[in-house]
């Protein structure tokens, strides 16, 4: 692969874009640019990971030009804001990518999106403190430019969209929604409920019930066996009969 456009930055409202054709990880990359000062709207951009990883320390399969690895920084002040992030990066994502996909997008709680059956995209949220105000804001996205040869059953955007494109569809929408402030607004809740992967399907993590989609606080509500409804704000969604 080559070097993206010297002017997709600037297109993109990018402070700067640090391009590299290999990394360890674009988050690590973006945490060491992020110490060292870099400033909000830098984005690390990879053609290959060697240790690439989503939530949970999972790995994350980044084979050479077969997708977009990369990793935004932000320096946003509000708390609330970050609880909610990584499903407001899912709502832009869905709207920026699905023009670009075989399909509709579906989104998985808390940070993934599909597209039917197969994964297109995971998003990873890490971010750095000083004391109790967020200092910046890692925001990891993987998105498939092809079906990894690993995993036979994700999905991909289309191959006839260049690289750069998918970039100018993506990255405005992603610093637009890590602008936002506060909680997740009615209107993002009802986008969320059009997409919902999990609504009313029976799930056994992070808690045996029935998924019944997610509130303000972007917590996963779950109707248990009894008929209580319990708030979920942190662990992975499995499917009943999947493999967590």
């Amino acid at each position: 692969m080559t070097a993206p456009s010297p002017s997709l930055a600037a297109e993109c409202g990018l402070a700067r874009l640090a391009y590299q054709a290999l990394v360890g990880s674009t988050m690590d990359e973006a945490h060491r640019l992020a110490q060292a000062g870099a400033e909000s709207g830098t984005l690390v951009l990879a053609d290959a990971q060697e240790g690439g990883r989503g939530r949970g320390g999972r790995s994350w399969v980044s084979e050479p030009g077969a997708g977009l690895w990369m990793t935004l920084i932000e320096r946003p002040r509000d708390p609330q804001a970050l609880d909610v992030l990584a499903l407001r990066i899912g709502l832009a994502l869905s709207d920026a990518l699905e023009p670009l996909c075989n399909g509709r997008i579906s989104l998985k709680w808390p940070n993934d999106l599909f597209v039917g059956a197969g994964k297109l995209a995971g998003i990873l949220i890490e971010a750095r403190w000083r004391e109790s105000l967020p200092e910046w804001v890692a925001i990891g996205v993987g998105v498939n430019r092809r079906v990894p040869e690993a995993i036979p059953g994700a999905a991909s955007v289309r191959g006839d969209i260049p690289r750069d494109d998918v970039l100018r569809a993506m990255l405005p929408a992603m610093r637009n929604a890590a602008a936002q402030p506060g909680r997740l607004t009615p209107e993002e809740c009802a986008r969320w409920a059009e997409r919902d992967l999990a609504f009313g399907r029976q799930i056994v993590e992070p808690r045996a019930g029935r998924a019944m989609g997610i509130d303000a606080t972007g917590a996963l509500l779950i109707a248990e066996p009894r008929g209580a409804v319990h708030a979920a704000r942190s662990g992975s969604l499995v499917f009943a009969g999947e493999a967590p």
